[in-house]
């Protein structure tokens, strides 16, 4: 496992363990993990709320799933030199990422078009948090978000920790995938990209979550169908058989 997920910490791993069946604590797998020489990652500090100098806080934090969504755009190349653009979304309260759209440009119209998609198939959310970027602030996507009534909240310029989530998420996706992989083409990076989207929200414990994943997948186990034991003939009904002839 600390191979195949190599920037997953002993905590993680733990959590993997116990979804496959494990009964291991954290502290046996952590004196395992020094023994075989791996890397323990140094605990975060607390993130704190966000104030003004009048006293007012600037975050508004998630209290339920669909309350905020956060978005925002990570950039990369392929092995070509080619730009990658990627418009990462999340929930900021299940942590769930919601959709990763990778292109070589993406602009205020293919913002319009991944948000109108995900309120069909997800529902509306009552905010939604970005940057003050030219693709997020467009006279057409604030009048459409309004329209369907989506509350906008957009941080100061040049403070990127004041969308806390979103940055954090995008770290990981740099960290964990961005880094670690050769993009040769935009459709290979389209590809693995999803797969990577995929388990962050289906196998990949998230720390805040209590060491589960944001969205595990709900597996209804087949009940196999009892078998029906032969029932013994009885002297009778083999009369009438054999009278019909």
């Amino acid at each position: 496992m600390a191979t195949k997920y190599g920037r997953y910490g002993y905590r993680r791993v733990t959590a993997l363990l116990r979804a496959e069946g494990w009964a291991v604590n954290h502290k046996r797998v952590e004196r395992i993990w020094r023994r075989e020489g791996l890397k323990v990652p140094q605990k975060q500090p607390k993130r704190g709320r966000l104030w003004l100098h009048d006293g007012s806080c600037v975050r508004l934090r998630p209290t339920h799933k669909d309350h905020v969504w956060s978005y925002d755009f990570v950039a990369d190349r392929t092995a070509d030199g080619k730009p990658l653009r990627m418009l990462t979304l999340i929930d900021e309260h299940t942590r769930e990422c919601l959709a990763i759209d990778v292109a070589r440009s993406l602009k205020s119209e293919h913002v319009l078009e991944r948000l109108s998609d995900l309120f069909v198939r997800r529902g509306v959310p009552a905010y939604i948090r970005s940057d003050n970027g030219p693709e997020f602030t467009a006279k057409a996507v604030r009048e459409w978000l309004a329209r369907v009534g989506v509350k906008t909240l957009f941080i100061e310029p040049g403070s990127p920790w004041e969308n806390g989530f979103i940055e954090s998420f995008n770290g990981k996706f740099r960290d964990e995938f961005l880094a670690r992989e050769r993009l040769d083409t935009l459709l290979e990076a389209k590809v693995l990209i999803e797969r990577w989207r995929r388990a962050y929200n289906t196998v990949r414990p998230h720390s805040s979550l209590g060491y589960r994943p944001p969205a595990p997948e709900a597996i209804q186990p087949v009940r196999p169908v009892p078998a029906t034991p032969p029932q013994p003939e009885r002297a009778g009904s083999m009369n009438k058989e054999h009278s019909k002839y």
